[in-house]
């Protein structure tokens, strides 16, 4: 049983590192795509049917490439940057609960989840707080006043927004009452699965939807990478597979914020009438339904994220600091009081 439990976490790993890949990959086709979109081009439409190989190619272009080597004593540092970005990128997708569970015959029932720890949103959110590290790092080893200054930014920029984005989880860990991804999404199975915590929380769903594009370093937040300013802030001296891990991990990034956002507030793998699927049509078409549901969900999330990148302009560095220290963070704490209140009122 010991020897079947870890092939089966092994085959889950597997699995969710592919699709979070996959997704990574073709998010910088959909980016070019919607952006032509939005300014009335073609986007990409040369390699392969519709430009659909144009990620492969981008790939091969950077593994291709030649590695370059700023002068800087650093060179462990400038090596670990975008290894470390990457790593951490891949690690909260451990806990997204995909589907409530399949049920194979001869072996018995499996959870479609890596794990499930009781404290899972405090370690979705360290582990999204060390992120920055790695743009850090980066920054400060590539000897390049751009991207040191990149850096800073990051850094900066963390401490404003994890503040805020901190406080709008303690209001929804108020309501549900648990930190595990599994009780908030099972939670929100009433309604025939349309009892999704964004109709009590819509307070709470926008002030982490707009931390979100920070903790990505999305536009209008990506004041690490600000070209008209920084050249292209903390990965100027990469080339590469540095560049790439670093392009990558904020796809893959975006990637599980939009899944973690759906897990939070539209209900996770819920969907409507699940209660009705299950009970004619079995448990494992339910799950599967579910698991499409969840992803379609975090697809349209990804789509918001490039929409809003090619709608809204960059904001000035003092704008963003003013946005989280004097909007954000003091929002934040009247919906604690908001939501404390009401839970007192209708338990």
């Amino acid at each position: 049983m010991e020897v079947a439990f870890i092939l089966e976490k092994l085959i889950l790993i597997v699995l969710v590192f592919a699709v979070t890949m996959l997704f990574a990959l073709y998010s910088t086709y959909a980016e070019r795509k919607v952006a032509g979109f939005l300014q009335d081009r073609l986007g990409p439409n040369r390699a392969g049917i519709f430009g659909l190989l144009q990620p492969i190619c981008d790939g091969a272009k950077l593994f291709a490439k030649e590695e370059f080597m700023p002068n800087t004593k650093n060179k462990i540092l400038f090596i670990c940057g975008p290894a470390v970005a990457m790593s951490i990128s891949l690690l909260g997708a451990a806990l997204i609960p995909w589907a409530e569970k399949f049920v194979i015959a001869g072996y018995g029932e499996v959870k479609p989840y890596i794990g499930d720890v009781n404290v899972g949103i405090l370690y979705i959110v360290a582990v999204l707080s060390t992120s920055v590290y790695g743009i850090i790092i980066g920054g400060w080893a590539s000897n390049n006043k751009y991207s040191l200054i990149g850096g800073i930014r990051a850094g900066a920029q963390m401490i404003s927004y994890e503040l805020a984005m901190g406080l709008s989880l303690i209001a929804l860990i108020m309501m549900t009452g648990s930190l595990s991804l599994v009780d908030i999404t099972e939670q929100q199975s009433g309604w025939h699965g349309m009892q999704w915590n964004i109709i009590y929380q819509p307070l709470t769903f926008i002030i982490f939807l707009v931390c979100s594009f920070a903790e990505c370093n999305r536009t209008p937040f990506d004041l690490a990478e600000c070209e008209s300013e920084l050249v292209n802030g903390h990965h100027t001296e990469y080339s590469s597979l540095g560049m790439g891990f670093f392009m990558f991990s904020e796809y893959a990034s975006m990637f599980f914020s939009s899944a973690f956002i759906s897990v939070l507030f539209f209900g996770g793998y819920n969907y409507p009438f699940i209660d009705w699927v299950t009970e004619n049509w079995g448990v494992n078409i339910a799950s599967a339904l579910g698991v499409l549901s969840l992803l379609a969900k975090t697809a349209f999330f990804i789509f918001f994220y490039m929409w809003v990148r090619w709608t809204i302009p960059r904001f000035r560095y003092d704008q963003l600091m003013k946005l989280g220290w004097k909007m954000l963070f003091p929002l934040a704490i009247v919906n604690i009081f908001l939501v404390g209140i009401f839970t007192l009122i209708f338990k």
